[in-house]
């Protein structure tokens, strides 16, 4: 079913992430485009929603000339052949395909596809594969083999390749992952704040976990080989930062995190970072945003999955009819934390 009052609102942005999830068809011009045309927009009351072009040519209309809806669904196909290529070349050592190899084999112009692989996945091709690879490297670095293993397997040709792609994406180094956090030394405290007690860890690269409710028992089922040093020097002001934050959230968006994820939950994290102080967004704008707008489960699994609320707003997501949804550490907090950034 189509959420037409969402449909009708999008197609009023002309928002590009909402292409090929429904035409609308305009009832006096005898036509239907994708949400993002560029056309005059028409009233509300001449408008209708369709699944797809198949649906709206069968009510009659005809394709825009202007924006070409039909042409969504080639589009789709070609970027999901080009990732199939990627994917089945992402193991061989520099044997990722070109640009040029990937535009000819779906039929498009080099630089069109780009523009058409960009919007469908926030990435370029060649970023997408770069992405690809990291992600299966850290993947293979959690499953608990060697580095070197894992580095080959996920199609690096080199090890000094992995170290200059992952440089400033891992935090820790690759064989802390490995081992839990071995060698790495994670700082921690439990502070009081307004909502209650508070676990604040960092790395020497940012907070690495913030927690509320709980102690050093989780930073120990996170980070069993790291070496966990209470308070220290200088980590007093860090904390304070982030109590900061929880009074006031829309100021702690510049505090420095130490996370780890995969390359779409990077992004997702990337996205909420973006978030203006005081608005939400729904699970299905978030993926969309994150360059795959079908991947709305997975957009909550990455907003699950971080481990630094707050800091990284996943407070600010809720679902599309409006509802809260979910929060680790309870509705009432993230009610809170909602009520405090509307203040501001």
């Amino acid at each position: 079913m189509i959420d037409t009052e969402k449909a009708w609102d999008a197609f009023s942005r002309r928002d590009r992430a909402f292409d090929g999830r429904f035409v609308i068809g305009v009832l006096t011009t005898g036509i239907y485009c994708r949400p993002s045309c560029a056309a005059r927009q028409p009233k509300r009351e001449n408008v209708r929603f369709f699944a797809d072009g198949g649906e709206a040519r069968a009510a009659g209309l005809r394709a825009c000339k202007r924006c070409r809806p039909d042409e969504v669904a080639r589009d789709e196909a070609a970027v999901l052949a080009a990732i199939d290529e990627i994917k089945g070349s992402a193991n061989d050592l520099g044997g990722l395909p070109r640009l040029e190899e990937l535009a000819q084999a779906v039929g498009y112009s080099p630089t069109h596809f780009q523009r058409v692989f960009s919007r469908a996945t926030g990435l370029s091709p060649a970023a997408y594969a770069r992405a690809l690879r990291e992600e299966r490297a850290r993947e293979a670095l959690s499953s608990g083999g060697s580095v070197t293993e894992a580095i080959y397997e996920a199609g690096f040709e080199a090890a000094s390749r992995f170290y200059d792609s992952m440089e400033g994406k891992l935090g820790m180094a690759p064989s802390a992952w490995v081992k839990g956090g071995a060698g790495v030394t994670i700082r921690w405290a439990v502070v009081g704040s307004s909502l209650g007690p508070m676990l604040v860890a960092a790395t020497d690269k940012g907070v690495c976990l913030l927690s509320f409710g709980r102690g050093r028992e989780e930073l120990e089922r996170l980070f069993p080989n790291a070496e966990l040093v209470e308070g220290g020097e200088g980590f007093a002001a860090l904390v304070q930062r982030v109590v900061a934050a929880v009074e006031d959230p829309a100021s702690g968006r510049d505090i420095p995190v130490d996370v780890r994820g995969t390359a779409f939950q990077e992004r997702v994290w990337q996205e909420l970072r973006r978030i203006p102080p005081g608005e939400t967004r729904s699970y299905a704008e978030i993926a969309a945003a994150a360059g795959n707008p079908s991947a709305v489960r997975a957009a909550g699994s990455a907003n699950g999955a971080n481990h630094v609320p707050v800091l990284i707003p996943c407070h600010c997501v809720i679902r599309s009819d409006g509802s809260l949804g979910g929060y680790a550490y309870g509705l009432d907090i993230k009610r809170e934390l909602l009520a405090r950034e509307a203040r501001k």
